[in-house]
């Protein structure tokens, strides 16, 4: 400090709701004007705790991508308790496995490391009631192929544009 400065504790007031700045963990880089990097909240989503992920490599091509292997994703849940960030809290709901399917390329390994994050920042996955009533978990809003086929409709491939629509989506998150 220089001789015409206070000797006295400087405070922050930036974070005036005492909880500090946001862990690094909880922070994405964005693209701003200029190109310069700008940090930004990645919000936590609804998927319950517990969750694993999984993946390996078959030795298969998937429809529309003749010359590459495929990345099998499986995601696994028990049944568990309904936290407050879901729609009946206390309440039960039912676990679940689900398969996903991605090209095994540039673009497609590109995509599960993004899918690997969304998921720790639980954006995959949430809790809600089926036809039935039963609460289960389900995916939330980022698409996912759980068919290797069937195109589209069925959420399968071919799909050519299901790359790019699945990082945007998670671009939107804040998964980049």
């Amino acid at each position: 400090m220089g001789a015409s400065q206070s000797k006295d504790k400087m405070h922050c007031t930036r974070y005036l709701n005492g909880k500090g700045p946001p862990p690094l963990a909880d922070t994405a880089d964005i693209q701003g004007p200029n190109n310069h990097t700008k940090k930004s909240l990645i919000k936590q989503g609804s998927q319950p705790d517990g969750g694993k992920l999984e993946w390996g490599i078959e030795r298969r091509s998937l429809p529309g991508y003749p010359d590459d292997d495929t990345l099998k994703i499986i995601f696994h849940f028990e049944d568990g308790i309904q936290s407050d960030r879901h729609p009946h809290p206390g309440h039960s709901f039912r676990g679940s496995d689900t398969v996903v399917y991605l090209p095994q390329n540039s673009s497609g390994t590109k995509t599960l490391r993004l899918l690997e994050k969304a998921f720790q920042h639980k954006l995959l996955f949430t809790v809600a009631a089926d036809g039935n009533g039963e609460y289960i978990v389900t995916s939330a809003d980022i698409p996912l192929k759980t068919c290797d086929s069937g195109g589209p409709a069925s959420l399968g491939y071919p799909d050519p544009n299901y790359l790019k629509t699945v990082r945007k989506s998670l671009a939107v998150k804040g998964i980049k």
